[in-house]
């Protein structure tokens, strides 16, 4: 009987081991999917010039990126709202494919200014921000460790860090190495939870919402790498 006609209600940790085997692979079949949309899109929106035009807007007023930030979180919440709907699986894929063309859209500044002033950042970032999450992942699915206890500290985190960011905007100071260091573990947390969340939390027929998650964790960790990177380099 096909996942794509009746839903369980179970948990993906309460399925049999067939189903749950099938399940993880439709998540990171969809999350390898996403990354790579991901970078064909910032290869194109590049190709067009995008990076530069998004650099000069930002450079306009600082607060420019409050606004791309404020935007960015209105249409993560709509997607994410979308990836999680039980109405149609169409929506749901509308929700993670709008997900990851916001992502590939709120990089281009940051991959453009790493392109002009720090060539081969990107590419170390990406092959560090893979080996990063496959220890992660490997931790999880080797311990079985239910990570769900990491939710309200990364709600509460991810507020603060809003917060620090937008003061960062308004006042106009740099936040700089460390703030990135921080942020790489905030990333590593939510890997850590989002990958527990495929194995205890999710149910059999939420594989997009998973791996919109998933997707949203490594973007994240990438881009603190990237900046982290940066900032090493100019110091």
């Amino acid at each position: 009987m096909s996942y794509m006609n009746v839903a369980s209600d179970a948990v993906v940790s309460e399925l049999p081991g067939e189903a749950r085997a099938a399940f993880i692979k439709r998540t990171y079949v969809h999350v390898a999917g996403s990354l790579a949309a991901f970078a064909m899109l910032v290869s194109f929106f590049l190709s067009l010039g995008w990076g530069e035009k998004a650099m000069q807007l930002l450079a306009v007023s600082r607060w420019s990126w409050l606004l791309v930030l404020a935007a960015f979180m209105a249409v993560s919440f709509v997607a994410n709202r979308w990836a999680h709907s039980g109405a149609s699986r169409e929506l749901q894929y509308a929700g993670l494919g709008l997900y990851v063309v916001a992502e590939a859209i709120i990089f281009l500044p940051l991959i453009a200014i790493a392109q002009l002033y720090a060539p081969g950042v990107i590419q170390n970032a990406a092959v560090i921000t893979g080996a990063l999450v496959t220890a992660l992942t490997f931790i999880v699915f080797t311990t079985r460790k239910d990570f769900s206890f990491l939710g309200p500290i990364l709600s509460i985190g991810g507020f603060v860090a809003l917060g620090v960011i937008a003061a960062s905007i308004a006042f106009g100071f740099t936040l700089g190495t460390v703030f990135s260091g921080i942020m790489i573990a905030f990333a590593g947390g939510s890997v850590l939870y989002t990958t527990s969340n495929v194995l205890h939390t999710y149910r059999e027929d939420q594989h997009v919402a998973a791996s919109l998650a998933l997707f949203a964790s490594i973007a994240l960790m990438l881009w603190y790498v990237i900046q982290l990177l940066m900032s090493l380099g100019d110091d």
